[in-house]
């Protein structure tokens, strides 16, 4: 059975969904989406890993379903907040945390900084230094016209962008991203101050800073790199992998950047594993 929920942190509302798993005893996962995605992203792998897990998968701040703020503090600092005090508000002091991309520094961050809260850890696509191919494609979709006549242009707009995902797959991504507008027309979930060249955008912490707290790691973490990845070089994945104490790096083929997204299979078969030791 899957719920949606809504706590207040930070004077945000924030919103998640969750999987109870199959007993009251269950551990818990806790999913974090990558930028400009949202919590239903995750709900094909969240059905599959409710086999063992309670599931949560939150929709970060300024996305999905949770409030924009208003000051536009959107940072790895404000967003690990958010997930310690999701997790307080629900009485668990011990989870395993998955994180795509923004969720996956986000992840990063929390195991560094909260050891005693994450029992295992998936960093997925993402590192502390984002390769410039990468940052040069999301720099030009942020700024991509983002409102739409139908849904089904907002899903042509998304195809033509990443070729890869499965059709299904990728329309549910585009269905629950999406927000009518009263003119009729339709327009991204996510917070408008995080979109365009000449706005705010999404922070990025000193990489310096991030490597450093690799080594503060210390659940067992697997880093899933997608094998055409424009965003995590081979040789970063590599360098983490040594920093952290106990880390296994696996590499998804024919997946870039959104490897569950591309690959959800493939990424299903790569995580359940290390999640279901």
């Amino acid at each position: 059975m899957v719920t949606d929920d809504y706590l207040l942190a930070g004077g945000l509302r924030l919103h998640h969904r969750d999987w109870t798993g199959p007993s009251p005893e269950a551990p818990t996962v806790v999913l974090l989406h990558g930028f400009t995605g949202h919590a239903r992203t995750w709900d094909t792998l969240a059905q599959a890993l409710s086999a063992r897990y309670r599931v949560l998968a939150l929709d970060a701040r300024g996305h999905g379903e949770s409030s924009w703020d208003p000051d536009g503090a959107y940072g790895v600092d404000e967003q690990v907040g958010d997930v310690v005090a999701v997790l307080g508000a629900l009485g668990l002091s011990s989870v395993s945390a998955l994180g795509l991309s923004m969720g996956g520094r986000t992840v990063t961050n929390l195991a560094a900084v909260r050891a005693d809260l994450v029992d295992r850890l998936v960093i997925v696509d993402i590192g502390p230094v984002v390769a410039a191919a990468g940052a040069a494609r999301i720099g030009a979709s942020v700024s991509a016209p983002d409102v739409f006549d139908t849904p089904e242009d907002a899903f042509v707009a998304a195809r033509a962008a990443n070729p890869v995902p499965p059709e299904d797959a990728l329309r549910h991504r585009i269905r629950n991203n999406l927000l009518l507008r009263p003119d009729g027309r339709w327009t991204w979930r996510w917070d408008p101050a995080l979109r365009g060249s000449g706005r705010s955008n999404l922070p990025r912490p000193d990489p310096a800073a991030q490597w450093e707290l690799l080594g503060s790691i210390t659940a067992p973490t697997l880093v899933v790199r997608g094998a055409q990845s424009d965003v995590l070089a081979a040789e970063d994945a590599a360098r983490m992998v040594r920093d952290i104490a106990d880390c296994t790096l696996v590499e998804v083929a024919d997946a870039g950047h959104t490897v569950p997204l591309d690959q959800p299979e493939r990424f299903l078969d790569t995580v359940r594993p290390f999640l279901f030791a």
